[in-house]
């Protein structure tokens, strides 16, 4: 090995946030690399400070710039904050994919659904199956988490062993899926492990997680015990509940139903490599129609308060022909994400309205977390003795506080938020760069930078309101008389019952009235005169300062 050939960690995003997780390795001489990219999830919009935003990507640039130094791609496991960029994003890398067979087979379809091709995916064996990827050698080493076949990445380089833990948890017993092997992590770790990077999600919670064969028997009574029409919402991609749902519903003599497009996804995908063989059977939406409430059970999505998923849709009239009533049960089997509090709430406000009786797992009976606590990050810690330990998914408080529950176990623990370039080859690690990171928009089929100013000017309209002015010149440099004015999300009334567009307009004409023809020539000048007027109106009567659109039209002699 040349000693100017160095091993890097790069998060680009994933690492002081939950969600949107892409992290870079790179192996090679400064600045020449050879990469390899973990992960291309993806995070979710909210109202307040990305309205009319669908879905958020991490920002590749950094990677874009240095796309001939990339190898490959691995995804870690089938969560849309892992493998949901996929498909919006491989335009921009053309690399090969690797991921297990129920992770591909969910990458394929969001390829498809782009018109990409999905042979770009390669299925991938589990541990100690081995893939090259320039100077690295990975493998997929199983994991238990809320999804089926989560996989750690053992990654192998010419300067050690890393072991990047995707999300995880350690269940013996998850119900679907693979459960947590100690044997197997210890003998992946035999060779000695470099760096640990480790998911840090519930790393507060000092309590042993809880498998999630532990919530199957608590479903069966509550659902035996309903009496009108049962709903219960999850995590579309929680298989193992989902199947634990419909057992449940099964055993207590209900069809069940279906409903959310992830939800027949997930199940489908799941069948198709023959992860879930029992499965009870499901009847469509149009078929539940025809049963009898206490004979139904709908499985939906929605449990974080989506406002076009089938929870909230239902929680707001009809959804399929299906409309919940007094006496109704409605479940979520799920953890409120942060930030999602307000959505939820709505929806079980909206469903009290109607007279659904709402269970949560506020008694934790109902629902299990799929991410490690304490106590089983310490258990790895323990399990690969890292020379390292690198925290990542978790926002910033998270990382701080994984890196203490390392260092005080006399490891080498490092806070490496997005952006933070670490080099890995010698004893200590130490920051070398610093990538620029952020975010980028999918705004209906166009993907817009978080600083490129469409939500921002998006913010501002919903905040301030939204005023357009029209004037004519004539060939003269004269303002025509006629200017007019449009007023959105402004009150239309002021002052008891004045308009105050015409307002407005009152005031322009007077202030245009004695405009000079220097001015009335020059387009910006005409327009930061308006745009001033428009405002010292909007403030004195409203107390708004609004956006402010001008439209001059000039008029030239034939």
């Amino acid at each position: 090995m040349s000693g100017q050939d160095r091993l890097i960690y790069l998060p680009l995003g994933g690492a002081g946030e939950i969600g949107m997780n892409a992290y870079v390795y790179g192996y090679g001489k400064p600045g020449k690399e050879r990469l390899i990219l973990v992960d291309l999830g993806i995070a979710f919009p909210d109202m307040d400070t990305t309205p009319g935003v669908d879905i958020i990507v991490p920002d590749i640039t950094w990677l874009t710039e240095n796309i001939d130094r990339l190898e490959a791609v691995f995804i870690t496991h089938g969560h849309e904050d892992h493998v949901g960029g996929v498909g919006h994003l491989y335009p921009q890398i053309k690399k090969p994919i690797h991921a297990r067979g129920f992770t591909a087979n969910l990458a394929r379809r969001k390829l498809q659904e782009k018109g990409l091709d999905p042979k770009v995916v390669t299925t991938a064996a589990p541990f100690p199956a081995m893939i090259n990827a320039g100077p690295f050698t990975v493998g997929f080493l199983p994991v238990s988490h809320s999804i089926p076949e989560s996989n750690a990445l053992v990654i192998d380089s010419p300067a050690g062993r890393i072991i990047h833990t995707g999300d995880f948890k350690i269940d013996r017993s998850p119900v679907v899926g693979e459960p947590f092997d100690d044997a197997l992590w210890a003998e992946a770790s035999k060779p000695g492990v470099r760096a640990l990077v480790c998911d840090s999600t519930n790393v507060f919670s000092k309590h042993e997680g809880r498998s999630e064969s532990e919530v199957a028997p608590n479903l069966k009574p509550l659902v035996k015990a309903a009496k009108g029409m049962f709903v219960a919402t999850t995590f579309a991609s929680n298989v193992a509940r989902l199947q634990s749902l419909a057992i449940a519903g099964e055993a207590a003599g209900r069809s069940i139903c279906l409903m959310g497009r992830a939800m027949r996804r997930m199940t489908e995908a799941a069948r198709e490599e023959g992860i879930l063989t029992d499965f009870p059977k499901t009847i469509s939406p149009e078929e539940a129609a025809d049963i009898p409430r206490e004979n139904l059970m709908l499985i939906v999505t929605g449990s974080q308060g989506e406002r076009r998923a089938a929870s909230a849709q239902l929680s707001r009239g009809k959804y399929f022909g299906m409309e919940l009533k007094n006496g109704d049960t409605f479940l979520f089997s799920s953890k409120t994400i942060p930030g999602n509090e307000k959505d939820v709430a709505r929806i079980m406000n909206n469903l009290s309205e109607q007279g659904v009786d709402v269970v949560t797992d506020d008694d934790g009976l109902y629902h299990v977390s799929g991410h490690a606590n304490r106590p089983d990050l310490e258990a790895v810690h323990k399990i690969t003795n890292p020379q390292i330990v690198i925290p990542m998914h978790g926002e910033h408080r998270h990382l701080r506080e994984h890196a203490k529950v390392a260092d005080a176990a006399g490891r080498v623990g490092v806070v490496a938020p997005n952006g933070t370039m670490i080099e890995l080859t010698g004893n200590q690690p130490k920051v070398v760069d610093h990538i620029e990171t952020g975010r980028t928009y999918l705004d209906g089929s166009a993907l817009v930078g978080q600083f490129d100013g469409v939500v921002r000017d998006r913010i501002r309209m919903a905040l301030n309101g939204h005023v357009v002015v029209a004037v004519m010149v004539d060939d003269d440099n004269e303002v025509l008389e006629d200017t007019w004015v449009d007023i959105r999300g402004l009150p239309e009334v002021v002052r008891g019952s004045a308009s105050l567009s015409e307002i407005m307009e009152e005031h322009l004409a007077g202030q245009l009235a004695r405009v000079d023809t220097r001015t009335a020539n020059d387009d910006e000048k005409l327009e930061a005169l308006i745009v001033k007027g428009i405002r010292k109106v909007a403030q004195d009567e409203i107390g708004k300062r609004p956006e402010v659109t001008v439209l001059i039209t000039r008029l030239t002699a034939e």
